[in-house]
């Protein structure tokens, strides 16, 4: 298992959900929810710098079939731009379903809906860094697919 706190990014159409991991690559915890309608990816690279993050794991969350949806291009978008802006090794992870388990462990933890919603995302966030600490801890690589920096162009 390679060593470094890396971020969990779960991209929504609202709010962008970040996790970290602590330096062993053992545990996700929550860290923070950023708003869209700011810079998403200055604010991620903030919390790159601020958490000296070794890498960033973004979600991509395919549909069902494994097919991409208008929040898969989304979520692949801000990962290009990201690759492009910073020098930490950006992937992206296959999130299915992380959203809606975050939801529901929140809901049988007695938070309503109304009340989580910022919370959700960092929960989903946590999710799907857990699952890219956890498979990288059982097969011995890294998770997912590594976004080439020269693909990347600015989000418009």
């Amino acid at each position: 298992m390679r060593t470094g706190v890396r971020l969990g990014i779960d991209v929504g159409r609202v709010r962008v959900g970040v996790a970290r991991s602590d330096p062993h690559g053992l545990l996700a915890t929550p860290v923070e929810t950023l708003a869209r309608r700011d810079d998403v990816v200055a604010g991620i690279r903030r919390l790159i710098d601020e958490h000296e993050a070794v890498e960033v794991v973004v979600g991509l969350p395919l549909s069902l079939s494994g097919a991409s949806t208008a929040s898969t291009d989304d979520s692949r978008a801000v990962a290009l731009a990201l690759a492009a802006a910073v020098q930490t090794p950006v992937r992206l992870v296959d999130e299915r379903l992380t959203t809606v388990s975050a939801a529901r462990g929140l809901r049988e933890a007695g938070r309503s809906t109304r009340n989580s919603r910022s919370v959700v995302d960092q929960a989903a966030a946590v999710i799907l860094l857990q699952h890219a600490l956890d498979l990288e801890r059982s097969t011995g690589n890294p998770p997912g697919a590594l976004v080439e920096p020269h693909e990347g162009r600015p989000l418009a």
